[in-house]
């Protein structure tokens, strides 16, 4: 594969497939940790290690894992790095683990990496899945980020539990509540769509082939003519 090939599986997941903003995948996480940045950046990074992790397993095992039990058998290696995760956080970051609670548990369960896992790792070579897990990695956590500062800062007055002058004092509580939750999400993904002038990804680009329920489902779920998204 070309560079310019390895260059595009790595970036893609940062603006035109980024999974929260433009695929609007892994919402219940992102709406839940964002009301302050470190939160955002240990979720970030903990849904990186697990899918950098679980992608390379996945692909190397990809001849190897029966076709009619691959979704268990997903979840299966994702839950052993999602455990190793738990772990180390709280042996090293006690206060943060409890920040995030059962959302750190759930990225078992997150459909961007079941997503990933599905679509990429398992018809793609160890490093491809490397570098994709990378880019979809750091799209997830910038979407995060971006989102968590501007709840925390007009929420509480305070970034990265700073105080910030003026702000502190006059703060807007609602955005740390579910309702600026889905306020600030929404205006990130009209300006994402805004900046990428709506060619960001497609409708025609969702269908079946992705979606790993789709041979459960008989191909008919989303329009009942061959998985096509309307």
């Amino acid at each position: 594969m070309k560079k310019s090939s390895k260059l595009s599986i790595l970036t893609k997941g940062i603006i035109k497939e980024n999974p929260v903003l433009v695929l609007v995948l892994g919402t219940c996480p992102t709406l839940a940790v964002t009301t302050q940045a470190s939160n955002a950046i240990g979720m970030g990074l903990a849904f990186t290690f697990v899918l950098i992790c679980s992608n390379i397993v996945i692909s190397l095992l990809r001849k190897i894992i029966p076709d009619k039990v691959r979704i268990p058998c997903y979840i299966t290696v994702i839950a052993g790095f999602v455990t190793i995760i738990q772990l180390l956080m709280q042996a090293y970051a006690y206060s943060l683990y409890e920040a995030l609670g059962i959302y750190l548990s759930l990225i078992v369960v997150n459909c961007i990496i079941l997503g990933r896992a599905e679509m990429f790792a398992n018809k793609n070579k160890p490093f491809d899945s490397f570098l994709d897990a990378v880019g979809m990695g750091i799209g997830f956590t910038l979407a995060l980020l971006v989102m968590a500062s501007i709840r925390e800062i007009f929420g509480s007055g305070t970034w990265f539990g700073m105080p910030i002058p003026v702000l502190k004092d006059n703060n807007i509580s609602i955005m740390t509540m579910a309702p600026g939750g889905f306020f600030v999400f929404a205006c990130l993904i009209a300006l994402v769509n805004k900046i990428s002038k709506g060619k960001a990804i497609r409708k025609k680009e969702f269908g079946c082939e992705g979606c790993p329920s789709a041979s459960t489902c008989g191909k008919t779920g989303c329009s009942g003519k061959g998985g096509e998204v309307k």
